[in-house]
């Protein structure tokens, strides 16, 4: 099958969304289907690059704080060119933005069935913008009106979770809603991992650690995870890692030392998606306090690797964090809470064990053999629906 995936968010950008369209094209890939990349260029100019031996065409871009957006119309010929040279059997978006739905638009005009996967919170944007809550939630609402406007063209649409379909249904989309995972590679994050090599190469000191993994912005609420770690730390020896980089970092970093926590807190910087398997495996515990996860790709690494997890009772996170199965849950901002299930993870092994065998079970589910096959059988029906 030839596949085009049109995304507006992909190498070398660091985030969820990059990252699942990134894996969803290296398994197709593997399964010897024909795939090409439209996305925005790592530079200024129209670009040919291969990613994990894909053909990736990049359309010129721009950076915008740490990702880079398509010029819009500027490249419109040359997207439907590219799209009209491959030919490609079905096309899969992976937002409403411009690449995206520019390829959409062509592929209705040239009768090309087009899939549709959402990654999109315009809460994720908005809360970088200093402006009243009434012009937020105006621009929250014209965010979604935009996605309606592309992915009620489409064949078939999927998001991640059914906490993020049931969200879709009530913004206006008209089109049914499959629930698909962005998945998980199993063998490769897994409880039998060694992380000795990245611990000695970050000078992490010998106790357990408290894991975050992800983009150090506001949406993922580490300000609290700091204070309520502030209240465990002289209770129980451990290390609080946060990997990743962000906005955030340096109102983290200056948190930190308010808090007289600079050796008891680790910042990582940018961990490489090689070195991601051996960094959970470091790990006593994971914790994600986003509120507005779709999904969390990082809480499933964690969780593969047999990690019990504190999560934010939001959005879609209580679809892996079942509270105290596989870990706690806690109300946003709610530093108490996080404290207590931090003391309970690292004071009683026996509760520790039980909660990593039970994330062990549910992040079976999500396995990435299931769910790229789950879009081959959604790409065959959408292009059979589309032929008969």
């Amino acid at each position: 099958m030839k596949i085009l995936i049109a995304t507006d968010n992909y190498y070398p950008n660091v985030n969820g969304a990059s990252y699942s369209a990134q894996r969803l094209a290296y398994q197709l890939h593997l399964r010897h289907h024909d795939v090409l990349v439209i996305a925005p260029s790592r530079k200024i100019h129209d670009e040919t690059f291969v990613h994990w031996d894909i053909k990736t065409f990049g359309i010129r871009s721009m950076p915008l704080e740490r990702i880079r957006i398509a010029w819009p119309f500027i490249s419109s010929n040359i997207i439907e060119q590219t799209i009209k040279i491959f030919r490609p059997d079905i096309i899969h978006i992976q937002s409403h933005f411009y690449i995206s739905r520019k390829s959409a638009l062509i592929a209705k005009k040239l009768g090309i069935p087009v899939v549709g996967t959402n990654h999109f919170m315009p809460e994720n944007i908005v809360h970088y913008l200093h402006a009243p809550a009434l012009a937020k939630n105006r621009l929250t609402k014209l965010g979604w009106t935009h996605f309606c406007r592309t992915f009620n063209l489409l064949d078939a649409v999927t998001t991640p979770t059914q906490t993020a379909a049931n969200h879709l249904k009530g913004i206006g989309l008209n089109k049914p809603v499959k629930v698909i995972s962005n998945g998980i590679d199993l063998k490769r994050f897994n409880p039998s991992n060694d992380g000795q090599k990245l611990k000695i190469r970050c000078q992490l000191p010998d106790r357990p650690i408290l894991l975050f993994v992800g983009r150090l912005d506001k949406d993922k609420n580490l300000e609290s995870v700091i204070r309520a770690f502030k209240n465990v730390v002289n209770k129980v020896p451990i290390q609080l890692v946060l990997a990743g980089i962000g906005a955030e970092e340096s109102r983290l970093k200056e948190l930190t030392c308010e808090l007289h926590l600079k050796s008891n807190i680790t910042f990582t910087g940018f961990v490489s998606n090689e070195e991601l398997s051996s960094l959970y495996a470091l790990a006593h515990v994971f914790i994600m306090a986003g509120h507005v996860e779709l999904q969390s790709i990082s809480t499933m690494e964690a969780m593969a690797t047999g990690l019990p997890v504190i999560a934010a009772n939001a959005m879609a996170l209580p679809e892996l964090v079942h509270n105290k199965q596989n870990g706690f849950l806690f109300n946003h901002g709610d530093v108490d809470a996080i404290a207590t299930a931090i003391y309970k993870l690292f004071t009683n092994p026996v509760l520790h064990q039980s909660m990593s065998q039970e994330s062990l079970a549910i992040v079976a589910h999500h396995d990435i053999n299931k769910v790229t096959e789950d879009f081959i059988n959604l790409y065959n029906s959408a292009i059979s629906k589309r032929q008969s």
